[in-house]
């Protein structure tokens, strides 16, 4: 019970940096808040003009998904249910930053680096129905939304675990609460494409 305790409140808190604030900071770029969407995510960033910043904060939120979940599943036998939780305090962390008010990014890819440390089989997957999505309708967003839908069902079949399969729901739930703008923008036909130029999103 300790170890999951512990497990569960480091995730939390390595989740709570924000990659995107942090590098923007390091790199001399506006901070990610007051600009742009004034979402802390790689996109953002990219927007500010910096590819890589934008790599850097993308490599980062990925990395404070996976490496909590890794390392509880390096430690011993863990059942599931622990895993899933660990994985979704780092996910939490980042929506809701304990450093940052609670206001944080989006978490596509804080959840991309669970689902990478849970099954890279999967987490594969996962990237190859973003890009397809991506390079055939030009939306992030959209692309985002349909590989965070599609997670769960490529994690029942690869990795069925009813535990692990169930937390990514609740990731997807969260992911698609965090997008609502963006899906009442696809619906209006309003959502910016990938490329172009415009300052919401």
């Amino acid at each position: 019970m300790g170890i999951m305790i512990m497990g569960i409140l480091v995730a939390y808190l390595l989740g709570s940096i924000s990659s995107a604030i942090v590098v923007s900071y390091l790199l001399g770029l506006p901070d990610p808040r007051g600009t742009g969407s004034g979402n802390p995510g790689a996109t953002n960033v990219l927007r500010a003009g910096s590819k890589l910043g934008a790599a850097l904060t993308l490599i980062g939120d990925v990395a404070k998904g996976w490496l909590p979940v890794f390392i509880v599943m390096q430690l011993g036998d863990y059942p599931g249910w622990m895993i899933g939780l660990v994985g979704l305090a780092a996910f939490l962390g980042h929506l809701y930053p304990l450093y940052f008010g609670f206001k944080g990014g989006k978490g596509v890819a804080t959840a991309l680096g669970v689902i990478l440390a849970i099954s890279p089989l999967t987490a594969l997957l996962v990237v190859a129905t973003w890009l397809l999505v991506a390079l055939i309708l030009r939306y992030s967003s959209l692309a985002a939304l349909v590989a965070a839908l599609a997670a769960p069902v490529y994690l029942a079949f690869v990795y069925p675990d009813p535990w692990l399969v169930t937390a990514l729901c609740v990731m997807t739930l969260f992911l698609y609460a965090r997008h609502y703008g963006n899906i009442q923008r696809l619906l209006q036909g309003t959502e910016p494409r990938i490329g172009a130029k415009k300052t919401t999103s």
